[in-house]
């Protein structure tokens, strides 16, 4: 009722469009609607996480913040990776299965995917524990208490990394995206605010036994939740495995995300080895505000990538083709009106965390470049994915990456935060051209054969 009084007050051709999207049946409406509702639930997200940053900046100072983020950056590399690629290839084999009525096999992969990852997340776990044991003394005193304390999180941190897969994989974009990007976000904030209340110290620890809380109590909660969903789509029956199909499609998938983690968080990394913890601080508040505009290529990558998937299974190359162009609109335009508004409000919102972070506000201009040229290239990951070609898009991000870490050693001593900022713009535009040219030539490919094969049955079913 307030969606149709508010179309009231729109033109009547963007009315039409407007329905059309809220209302069609077809899978490119029902898409839309999934970007739309998982840009949503990231917008929500943004506010909740953007709130919490900010108090637990101003709570426990710039040098804290600094540890904090620093660490934290760490385990969501550690608990992505340890999902073991299942994550991303869930989304390809469980759409697969379910379209082949292989149910078996569904439960096969489901229940993989979850003992898999959360057994890496315990195995990575207890191995950061030993080396951090063995590293005692090579490590500032100021990390290595808190770091110890955040691998607890890794196992949790995992299986909700899977579990969001295989929401998207069920187009569950709720159960999927509300309890890694809300739920947490929400419980860390509430967490830390309680233990700054009843007189816990101001430091990287608290912010730390604050996630360790969050991060278990969402997973269980997900895992809940879905598994409940999944029994009525997928009822209970006897289970089929191919672990070592699996396994050896889903691991170059983790190269792929390792690079993604790469080409998003290597400049972070890489500062500490040149820059003091607040001035982390500062450069984490920039680049994670601007970033906020690549929420809409996560969100249509959400969304689409089942659509590929079953467009790629059902040997429609045509139609996934010119499905994909309309999704490269569908992330480039509301990202470039993002990336402008937040440009104009960047030094008011830095100013939030404290007067000093307004110091990076420069690296906002450089950052905001590179993310817009890999929108303009589209969800590519989530389509070499679908297609099979996860190989190809590991060999094009590995690129990409050793690009991004030689710019951050070159740049960074030299120009700082500017340098860090630089270096990873560069390297968006490198991922963006080369994902580009690797796709177009799979999906030209892929046409091609298509329109031969539809030739050879016009030819035998009209012999001359």
């Amino acid at each position: 009722m307030v969606v149709n009084k508010l179309l009231q007050y729109l033109p009547e051709n963007v009315q039409r469009k407007v329905e059309i999207v809220l209302k069609g049946d077809g899978d490119t409406q029902r898409s839309q609607r999934g970007a739309i509702t998982a840009f949503a639930i990231r917008i929500a997200s943004a506010a909740i996480a953007f709130l919490s940053q900010v108090l637990l900046a101003r709570w426990i100072g710039a040098h804290e913040y600094g540890v904090f983020t620093y660490i934290w950056v760490w385990i969501i590399i550690t608990g992505t990776l340890c999902a073991a690629g299942f994550a991303t290839s869930v989304v390809r084999f469980v759409p697969e299965y379910q379209e082949k009525k292989q149910p078996n096999l569904v439960r096969g992969f489901i229940r993989t995917g979850r003992v898999f990852s959360f057994g890496m997340g315990l195995i990575a776990t207890i191995s950061g524990l030993i080396l951090l044991h063995f590293l005692d003394g090579s490590i500032a005193d100021y990390y290595r208490i808190p770091a110890a304390l955040a691998l607890v999180c890794v196992p949790a941190f995992a299986l909700t990394d899977f579990q969001d897969g295989l929401g998207r994989s069920q187009g569950w974009i709720d159960l999927a995206l509300i309890p890694p990007y809300v739920l947490r976000p929400i419980l860390l904030f509430a967490f830390i605010g309680l233990s700054v209340a009843i007189g816990w110290s101001k430091s990287a620890e608290t912010a730390v036994y604050s996630a360790i809380a969050a991060t278990w109590i969402t997973a269980v909660i997900q895992y809940i939740l879905q598994k409940k969903r999944m029994r009525a789509e997928i009822h209970k029956g006897p289970r089929e495995y191919k672990t070592m199909f699996w396994l050896k499609v889903s691991l170059p998938v983790i190269a792929v995300e390792s690079f993604a983690l790469m080409m998003t968080n290597m400049d972070i990394i890489l500062l500490d080895l040149y820059v003091t913890p607040d001035q982390i601080a500062i450069y984490f508040a920039a680049a994670r505000t601007i970033a906020l505009i690549a929420f809409v290529h996560f969100s249509v990558t959400a969304a689409v990538t089942q659509k590929f998937s079953t467009l790629y299974s059902s040997g429609d190359n045509i139609e996934l083709k010119r499905f994909f162009k309309q999704t490269r609109m569908w992330t480039f335009i509301p990202s470039l009106i993002g990336g402008f508004g937040l440009l104009l409000l960047g030094k008011p919102i830095l100013w939030l965390f404290g007067p000093e972070f307004t110091a990076g506000y420069s690296t906002m201009f450089i950052l905001v470049i590179g993310l817009l040229a890999r929108s303009l290239a589209g969800p590519l990951q989530g389509l070499m994915i679908a297609t099979g070609q996860q190989n190809i898009a590991a060999i094009t991000m590995g690129a990409a990456v050793a690009i991004n870490i030689a710019f951050n050693l070159l740049l960074i001593p030299r120009y700082g935060l500017l340098g860090a900022a630089a270096s990873t713009a560069l390297s968006f535009i490198v991922e963006a051209v080369l994902l580009t040219v690797t796709a177009h030539r799979v999906l030209n490919d892929n046409v091609k054969i298509q329109n031969d094969k539809m030739i050879r049955e016009k030819e035998d079913a009209n012999p001359a």
